[in-house]
């Protein structure tokens, strides 16, 4: 995904409706209680809480439903049992597309991710048959402003453990192993930087670029749909998105 792209998606993020946040906090909240039940309550003792607390933050979700969830995933009276599920399938000319769930009810979330495939002219594929095409790496990405050196930045984040520092127009990306993530964000939290993404994405090594107009259209709508369901966390792709769509 080309810089552009990356950073009209933030933005697109940013600007949500307050009723779109309420979902996005909804799914950042699960994703909270699953990994409190795998690794208990505790963010010194389970790194991925850490991680997912730090992921909420970056999407302004206020610290005491951050800690409510907490709370909730580690007292009894949280009866809801999420399963982790992972979809994979080809958008409209051949786009890759990896969905990443956390459902309750596996067959209605199959379902409904299938017919979203089939309507907007893609097919969900088996497990495996486009995860080949992209790596897991820690993405984070802090806002360009008089108050950061660049250079002092670059090397911050390099002494820490990040693979690779790329400076965009208007942010600086920082990537890392899945490994060193932890340490990298952690690192750059405690010299005072702020993110406006801070998490584990899969990135892909090819982009498939679309020229027809029903195409574009088709990929844009199956994005947003699959992005709106309850059960989906993350939707991720190698659709190398038109600008003038970006900038709608």
């Amino acid at each position: 995904m080309s810089g552009h792209s990356k950073w009209a998606n933030i933005k697109r993020k940013k600007e949500k409706t307050d009723a779109q946040k309420g979902k996005l906090f909804t799914k950042l909240g699960r994703e909270i209680s699953v990994i409190v039940k795998q690794g208990g309550p505790d963010p010194e003792a389970n790194p991925k809480l850490k991680d997912a607390i730090a992921k909420a933050k970056a999407s302004n979700m206020p610290n005491e439903n951050i800690m409510r969830c907490i709370k909730k995933a580690s007292g009894e009276q949280d009866g809801s049992n999420y399963e982790e599920i992972t979809y994979e399938g080809y958008g409209p000319g051949g786009v890759a597309v990896i969905v990443e769930a956390m459902t309750d009810n596996k067959n209605r979330t199959a379902g409904d991710v299938r017919h979203y495939f089939d309507k907007f002219g893609g097919n969900l594929g088996t497990t495996g048959c486009v995860s080949f095409m992209f790596s897991k790496k820690g993405v984070m990405m802090i806002e360009k402003s008089s108050k950061i050196n660049e250079d002092d930045l670059m090397m911050e984040a390099i002494d820490a453990g990040a693979e690779d520092f790329k400076s965009e127009e208007e942010y600086y990306e920082i990537s890392t192993s899945v490994e060193e993530f932890s340490n990298v964000r952690q690192s750059l939290e405690q010299k005072g930087y702020e993110f406006i993404e801070a998490e584990l994405t899969m990135i892909p090594a090819t982009m498939t670029k679309l020229v027809e107009p029903k195409q574009i259209e088709f990929m844009d709508r199956l994005i947003e749909h699959l992005e709106d369901m309850d059960d989906v966390q993350n939707v991720y792709h190698n659709w190398d998105m038109p600008e003038e769509d970006e900038e709608d």
